[in-house]
């Protein structure tokens, strides 16, 4: 077995030291990174929008997936086990009939909402200017693509010209 360099954690799941100065380049960009993995989870969308709304209360699994638009039953189940497994959401079955499954954030899950909370109103502050960069986008795509189709028949004119048509 090899020496571990300096610097270089033991760990497999290790991929850089975040406290101190903030480097985007200690996010390693290796599956195996836990860093990358955790982000990968509570970064999607469904893992945010069951956070934000456990915020003020625990919920029942159904409440939960009416209140999800587009979310399927596996995907609501999947995402919950996820955010338990990470600790940031608690799980209590209520010994009742049928069983009654209550979901919460735990207190580790609630200072992530806060977190959320902050990435929420900045996109509500945002949301006109990331639209207009989305408009003049689609505009200049558009135009290219319209460029790339006149190049391309204009191309195919010359060659038709300087061609002789075969039958």
């Amino acid at each position: 077995m090899g020496t571990v360099e300096d610097g270089t954690s033991k760990s497999p799941g290790y991929c850089g030291d975040t406290d101190g100065d903030y480097d985007v380049l200690q996010w390693d960009t290796r599956e195996d990174c836990e860093v990358r993995q955790i982000l990968d989870r509570i970064a999607d969308k469904w893992s945010l929008l069951v956070i934000a709304l456990l915020d003020r209360r625990s919920l029942r699994f159904t409440e939960l997936r009416r209140m999800i638009d587009g979310i399927s039953q596996r995907m609501l189940t999947r995402t919950l086990r996820h955010l338990e497994r990470d600790g940031l959401v608690s799980r209590t079955v209520h010994p009742t009939v049928p069983p009654r499954v209550d979901y919460e954030l735990t207190p580790l899950g609630a200072t992530l909402h806060t977190t959320i909370r902050a990435l929420v109103t900045w996109t509500e502050d945002h949301q006109g200017q990331i639209a207009a960069a989305r408009a003049a986008f689609d505009r200049r795509a558009a135009a290219e693509q319209e460029a790339a189709v006149r190049e391309a028949a204009e191309r195919d004119a010359i060659a038709r010209d300087v061609l002789p048509v075969r039958r």
